[in-house]
């Protein structure tokens, strides 16, 4: 089970220092989607620069022009790239088919996906497809963390990710999902290292326990 480090709203040299911090208890590094906005994707070639070692995830959410986005976050040092569940079957086979060619990885983002969305994206078998509740729901809405009700039967690598904390954490410990995406547990925290530490023990325990 890895961690992936969700960096987002920080300037680029913000957010390294944010991810050196934690560097020690992270696998994953996401260059997130508002990172790559705002400073494009010298964002992500920064962040690989700056962690060669680790696993960089850009958070490019691509719901069209499938090709060129995914090359371009590929080419800056990507090694994993995000689409949009809910895009036209098109744009979720070229990004696929492109991180074939590239070596790398494509993360499907089930957000606002239905049912029958879901279960045709599991032909996808070399995809990792991430359960996420948006910001908006987390800020507008209060929904704190996602409904994993429905992903235990689920096949193919799996992510998670919104409202997860040291307290919301725990209701993953059954489904052991592939990937726990954190963000602002770990950003916002008095002591970054700590933060990032604790959940890092707690997988770990998990671990353990079988």
């Amino acid at each position: 089970m890895y961690i992936q480090l969700a960096l987002d709203r920080y300037s680029i040299d913000e957010a390294i220092v944010i991810a050196r911090t934690s560097e020690e208890f992270v696998d994953w590094i996401e260059v997130g989607t508002s990172l790559i906005k705002e400073y494009g994707v010298e964002s992500v070639s920064r962040i690989k620069k700056a962690f060669p070692h680790k696993v960089i995830v850009a958070d490019i959410k691509t719901i069209d022009n499938a090709l060129y986005e995914f090359e371009m976050c590929f080419r800056a040092g990507a090694d994993v790239a995000t689409v949009m569940g809910v895009s036209p079957n098109a744009t979720i086979k070229a990004c696929v088919e492109t991180a074939e060619k590239m070596g790398k990885k494509v993360m499907i983002d089930l957000l606002n996906t239905n049912e029958e969305q879901k279960e045709d994206l599991l032909k996808y078998k070399q995809a990792i497809f991430c359960a996420h509740v948006s910001k908006d729901e987390q800020e507008m809405s209060g929904k704190a963390a996602i409904d994993i009700s429905q992903m235990y039967d689920w096949t193919g690598m799996l992510a998670v990710a919104g409202g997860i904390n040291l307290e919301t954490i725990e209701k993953f410990k059954e489904l052991q999902p592939d990937v726990m995406i954190i963000g602002s547990a770990i950003t916002k925290a008095q002591d970054q290292r700590l933060a990032a530490e604790l959940f890092k023990n707690k997988i770990n325990q998990w671990r353990e326990q079988g």
